[in-house]
């Protein structure tokens, strides 16, 4: 006898339907698994027997033959359970073969239980796209909720899953969260550096990249860690592209509608940076801060092959990773926030304590940012030791009344379509520049201060600087203030 279900294998962030056919037939007692399954998955008929006997089922003592397809495609993982649990039953006949027509996610316990697996919200999407219900553990249902037009039940056991299936049962409730605030630390937090602060919110509001540098214990990491508290909330869309990369690496993002925040350490590889590993590729970090900040503290102690290796992904907004039979793109439209110190020793050029290290350690420190990578930053600022009257004397501007102006400024980009930072050229020379702005780009071309990118991202920079400041026309000091951010670290 014969069955079908309907589950998900996922292809960088995209979720592939798979069809899980069963056949239960005679001859000895034996499980067979065939369509390229990696061991994980190969593992499910243990899982599954033990627990079928545990939810009151009984396992049938004949041939099963249980078929993943389409079968050039690799599956990988335990979310195989649920469906192949299901096929076994209706192929048994113990349920209708009708009751297996769901799409179907979740690593079975030997208990009987249902955990959470990865990939919720491309089951969904595929429960949409075919039109049949889905049933996922509660954790999955959850990420599955945000698909619009799926229709999702939640069940916490394979007897329940059961029920749920034949309908004898709606399912548990499934509990979306509950609106959010801003995350990150509040600006406020930051005493003094006057610079870097308006530095930091001309990075949010359009996008760009941004290299702070200076003695350690200024505030790198700290006005850093402040960026997501003025950031504007994802879009609905956003939401559900940060929800398929998290779900693709098997995670749970904690905050539903802020900005992801990422910081690797820089002891990291390059498939947990850029997304890799054996089999079926996993996101890296740069796709989990996909429409969010990817900060990179201690930048001179990260490997420069691994900085190299951003450079392109930056540059397309995404990054392909391929591996023998599979080949996958997973989406990084994220700014990079990155801090450093200006030498080995990390005092070259504060006030108070000298710099004890020789030209030649600080040339070989400089080395290890090569100038392709140092170019993707839009904007790069120095700070410096705050006195002891910042330090003691009223807080600054808090993140409300930032974040504020940088939603006003991301409100006039969106009528262009895009993001400052994701401007094509022909955009920008659409807009209405004065003849002093264009002198001084034209000056600073000359004096061979910008590569060609240099020129378009000075010029995207001082749109953002204009758009902050209401103006409909980039003025001669909205380019200044965009090339005084391309002077330090140079």
């Amino acid at each position: 006898m014969f069955s079908a279900t309907t589950s998900v294998a996922l292809v960088g962030i995209e979720a592939r339907a798979v069809r899980v056919e069963v056949h239960v037939g005679g001859g000895k007692p034996i499980f067979s698994l065939v369509g390229l399954p990696d061991a994980a998955v190969r593992e499910a008929k243990e899982r599954v027997r033990a627990a079928l006997a545990s939810s009151g089922f009984q396992f049938p003592n004949r041939r099963v033959t249980v078929n993943l397809a389409p079968a050039d495609l690799p599956k990988a993982g335990s979310a195989y359970d649920l469906p192949i649990a299901f096929g076994v039953l209706a192929a048994s006949r113990v349920v209708s073969p009708e009751a297996a027509e769901v799409v179907a996610l979740g690593e079975l316990a030997l208990d009987g239980s249902l955990r959470a697996v990865r990939g919720g919200l491309g089951a969904g999407e595929v429960s949409r796209d075919i039109g049949v219900p889905c049933v996922l553990p509660p954790e999955s249902a959850v990420e599955a909720s945000l698909v619009a037009g799926a229709e999702v039940r939640a069940a916490s056991s394979l007897a329940e899953a059961v029920s749920v299936a034949v309908g004898s049962t709606p399912g548990q409730e499934i509990r979306l969260p509950s609106e959010e605030a801003p995350s990150g630390r509040d600006l406020m937090a930051v005493r003094g550096q006057a610079r870097a602060r308006r530095a930091l919110e001309v990075t949010a509001a359009g996008g760009h990249h941004l290299l702070l540098t200076g003695p350690p214990g200024t505030g790198k990491t700290l006005l850093a860690s402040c960026l997501p508290s003025i950031l504007p909330t994802l879009t609905d869309t956003q939401q559900v592209e940060v929800a398929k990369a998290w779900s693709a690496a098997g995670r749970s993002k904690p905050s539903r509608a802020n900005p992801p925040f990422r910081s690797p350490h820089h002891s990291a590889t390059p498939a947990a940076l850029l997304g890799g590993g054996s089999g079926v590729p996993s996101p890296g970090e740069l796709t989990l801060a996909h429409h969010g900040v990817l900060f990179l503290d201690e930048l001179g102690e990260f490997p420069p092959y691994l900085l190299d290796g951003m450079r392109q992904p930056l540059e397309e907004g995404s990054v392909h990773v391929a591996r023998r039979g599979v080949s996958v793109k997973f989406p990084c439209d994220c700014q990079v926030v990155a801090a450093t110190n200006p030498c080995p020793c990390g005092f070259l050029g504060d006030e108070r304590v000298p710099c004890g290290c020789t030209p030649a350690a600080v040339a070989r420190y400089r080395r290890r940012f090569s100038g392709p990578f140092l170019d993707r930053f839009d904007i790069r600022t120095s700070l410096s030791r705050p006195d002891g009257d910042e330090l003691l004397g009223p807080p600054g501007e808090n993140s409300e009344a930032v974040r504020c102006r940088v939603v006003a400024a991301r409100l006039r980009q969106a009528g262009r379509g895009s993001l400052n930072r994701n401007l094509e050229r022909e955009q920008i020379d659409r807009l209405d520049w004065s003849s002093d702005a264009v002198a001084s780009v034209r000056a600073a071309l000359s004096s061979s201060r910008l590569s060609g990118r240099g020129f378009d991202r000075v010029r995207k920079v001082a749109v953002t600087i204009a758009d902050l400041a209401d103006s409909d026309r980039i003025e001669q000091h909205h380019v200044a203030e965009a090339l005084g951010y391309r002077k330090d670290f140079e």
